[in-house]
């Protein structure tokens, strides 16, 4: 039997902690495992957003994979392509390397085929992506009111909300940088705006709201 490690990965927190998705992508590993010949003999499950995630950095559990597969000179599996990663240039890099990957939707995929299909998704989102915007715009032109005006409104007092609660953590860390305040929230498993990891980015406008926030609150009390 060749040797296999497993890697899962969910988009949030929340099918983090539900567990939604994990059953799901372990059965369709040990499926394939079990029909192909591997021993899976370690599973690396990753709860990290797929937006912004595609760097090997910020995926220490497909880090941790990649590494102990090179070890035993083993593959790599995951239930399906997009878990893997979702990014051409970022899967190209992966794959680029000695480590085969297999896909459990696609049995018979190698690393070469994987790569190609990788980039086919990509150019179909992008063409998606194209249409959308070109359909928005025309239907602006003809003076369509787009969207729900009140979500913009929700979002910005969910913002204003989230900084009002964390105020008490950032206010003791303002003389650290953006990253270094993010590597602390994230090992103080401070869930991030929209589940994953923080990034500085996020730490950065967090500190813009939170001073929007006292400047607001300063000048109601005038």
């Amino acid at each position: 039997m060749r040797p296999a490690v497993s890697y899962i990965r969910v988009s949030t927190q929340k099918q983090g902690r539900s567990g939604l998705g994990l059953e799901a992508q372990a059965a369709a590993i040990a499926a394939f495992a079990a029909s192909e010949g591997f021993t899976v003999i370690d599973s690396f499950v990753e709860i990290e957003t797929g937006k912004g995630a595609d760097a090997l950095e910020q995926r220490p559990q497909l880090a941790a994979a990649l590494e102990l597969a090179q070890l035993v000179n083993g593959t790599v599996v995951v239930a399906k392509l997009d878990r893997l990663t979702r990014d051409v240039h970022f899967g190209s890099g992966l794959m680029a390397g000695k480590i085969p990957f297999r896909v459990a939707a696609m049995p018979h995929a190698d690393n070469f085929q994987l790569h190609i299909m990788l980039a086919v998704a990509e150019k179909e989102r992008q063409d998606i992506s194209d249409r959308t915007k070109a359909a928005l715009q025309a239907a602006k032109a003809r003076g369509q009111q787009l969207g729900n005006p009140d979500i913009g409104k929700l979002r910005k007092a969910e913002a204003e909300e989230r900084a009002t609660h964390l105020r008490s953590i950032i206010e003791p860390l303002r003389n650290l940088s953006a990253k270094r305040i993010s590597a602390v929230l994230n090992e103080r498993k401070v869930a991030a705006p929209r589940g994953g990891r923080w990034q500085a980015t996020q730490v950065i406008r967090l500190l813009n709201r939170i001073a929007l926030t006292s400047l607001q609150h300063d000048q109601r009390r005038d």
